[in-house]
């Protein structure tokens, strides 16, 4: 199995992982609590990522427009991701597109919210200190 597990092609056989495990090595290394990386964890690592986009993937397909236009768009996972409570981890990651003039025009309603409650609360400050 170690000839496997490296990832090699060998003979024709077809490899146990399909990413780079180079990348995936770089990766992890790039935590400073790893010092050195076994061969078997970088490839269990690989495939538990495999299986894991894999199994996003396929619930976003499922769950989102994907069927009826028979592909997987970016919404379909970040609505995934916002609604599947398996998947919400992932809510800051895969954020849901927002034109720029939309998000200007949110924008610019918060900042008049913001703008009418410290008005209100200036004037209840200054009722206060009417009564006083």
């Amino acid at each position: 199995m170690a000839d496997v597990v490296v990832g090699k092609e060998k003979c024709g056989e077809q490899r146990l992982v399909s990413l780079p495990l180079s990348r995936i090595r770089v990766i992890m290394k790039s935590s400073p609590e790893v010092s050195s990386i076994n061969q078997e964890a970088l490839v269990l690592t690989a495939k538990a990522t495999e299986l894991f986009v894999q199994c996003l993937a396929t619930y976003s397909y499922r769950h989102g427009s994907g069927k009826e236009k028979k592909a997987l768009t970016y919404s379909d996972l970040s609505d995934t991701a916002e609604e599947s409570e398996t998947f919400q981890f992932l809510a800051d990651i895969l954020p849901k597109k927002i034109l720029a003039s939309k998000y200007l025009k949110t924008l610019n309603e918060k900042r008049e919210e913001e703008e009418e409650e410290e008005n209100d609360n200036d004037d209840e400050s200054d009722d206060d200190e009417a009564e006083s």
